[in-house]
Formats: C-alpha cells, structure tokens, sequence
C-alpha cells in the first residue's frame, strides 16, 4: 500500500554555513517556531499518510535520538512520580500518534550516497521517497509519486526555482540531461530534494563513506536517461544560512509558512 512508503531523511552533515546554530546541535534540528525543522519536514510528508520515517543520522545524530526517544514528554503534559520513575502518566497528546521513526546511526563524516546505502535493509518497499534535512516545500507528495510511477524510470527529483548559489539542472522533455553544481548565475530549475526512487538505486551506491549522492550516482543516472524532474510551481525554500533561518522564523511567526499545508 502506497502509505507504508518509508520516507528517508538525510539528517547527518556538519551544516558548516549555519555554524552558529549548528555547533551545539545538528542542523536538522534548528528550530522553526518551537519545532526542528526536520519535524516541519516529516509534517509535510504527515499530511499526506506518509508516517514510516528513516533518519540518517550522523553529525550530533544523538540529539535527534534523545528528541524522538522523549518525544511524548517533549510534546505533552505529564504528571511524574518522584522516586518512581516508572509512574508518568500523560496528559493529552499530539497529532503525531501514527508516526514510526527508525533512527539510522550512518556515520559522522559518511557522505550522503553512503549514507542512502546504509538504510537500504530498512527499506522494504520497491519505492521509497527521500529527500534532504533542511529544505522546506508547498508540495502535493500524492503528485510527485503519481509522477514517479508514470515514467516508469528509476529516479525522480523535485525542480525548483532557486536563488544562484545551488546547482542547475539541465532538462529536456521533463529527463535530466545534466546537473552543474554551484554556477554563478542561475537561470534554471536546480535540485530541490524530494526524491522518489525505485530499489535499483541502491545499485548505484556503496556503504564506503566516500560514497557522494549527487557527484557520481545522480550524475550516473542522468547519463543512462533514469533521473527525471518533477518541476515544483510552489514555494520552496532552504535552511542553509543564519539568514535562512530568520527568514523561515518570520515566515512562521507572521502565519505566511507556504509549508503549513497540515492546517490550510
């Protein structure tokens, strides 16, 4: 059944350009409002029945464990019993009752190929959907699968409308042609995460922590004719700087988060 589709979340750099923030902690949980932006993320997924989430973790991967393995007291009230620490009871509750989080040790310095290729046995569908830690999306996930399944190639990527910093995408008739990291000006769509692929990727990568994602295995895929775009007409937006992380802050704070779609 399309719901028990595993989505994959890579939780583990080092977020070298948001070092303010990421030097205590990783940058998947930078917070948004009072929730990480990983939780943002896995809310999106939420909405659309998608609740088996694998998170790879590495870089400070142990504050993301201690979040979701106190995940009840973290998000509700609770009445504890000092000198028994067996009696918490728990008031109320959450929206998030359904989710099963698998929490992924892949590595502290594994690039992202390898860190994919590491969570491949916790993988038991013939498609999974992947994306980053730190971008956010106004996106119908039903769609972009819908998509996937119609092309019937191996790979599919989310193209968005960027800023020029990030890597272009080359296409022709919806295929990717090629991807060129990092240009200076850019006038196309690049990668804006929210994968869905097919078990054969797993082909493509190795568990050797030098294993890339995009540099080697997307670039292979592309060449063979096997990566397709869905293009995204609706926002999307990054955490990558401090000033990401105000932007997104103040989009939240003023009720304009263009990912709030769980409480349109």
């Amino acid at each position: 059944m399309d719901k028990e589709i595993p989505v994959v979340i890579l939780c583990g750099g080092l977020g070298t350009r948001l070092r303010e923030e990421t030097e205590y902690r990783p940058k998947p949980m930078v917070e948004i409002g009072s929730k990480p932006i990983l939780w943002h993320i896995m809310k999106i997924y939420s909405f659309y029945g998608y609740n088996n989430f694998i998170l790879c973790l590495g870089y400070k991967g142990n504050i993301i464990k201690n979040y979701f393995f106190n995940y009840e007291i973290l998000n509700s009230d609770f009445t504890i019993e000092l000198g028994n620490r067996k009696s918490v009871q728990i008031h109320g509750g959450h929206d998030e009752d359904d989710w099963k989080v698998t929490l992924a040790d892949t590595g502290e310095k594994t690039l992202k190929g390898a860190r994919i290729k590491k969570i491949e046995k916790y993988v038991n569908n013939e498609i999974f959907l992947l994306t980053y830690g730190d971008g956010l999306a106004h996106i119908n996930i039903n769609e972009l699968l819908h998509f996937h399944k119609k092309h019937g190639k191996i790979a599919t990527l989310t193209g968005v409308m960027p800023p020029s910093r990030f890597g272009e995408l080359e296409i022709k008739k919806n295929r990717v042609i090629s991807l060129t990291e990092k240009p200076q000006v850019s006038k196309g769509l690049i990668n804006g995460g929210y994968f869905v692929f097919n078990r054969q990727i797993f082909d493509y990568l190795s568990k050797d922590d030098d294993c890339d994602f995009e540099i080697g295995p997307l670039e292979e895929l592309a060449s063979e004719g096997e990566l397709m775009v869905y293009p995204l007409k609706r926002e999307w937006a990054c955490m990558d700087t401090i000033r990401d992380t105000n932007y997104l802050n103040n989009l939240w704070k003023s009720d304009d988060a263009f990912w709030k779609i769980w409480d349109e």
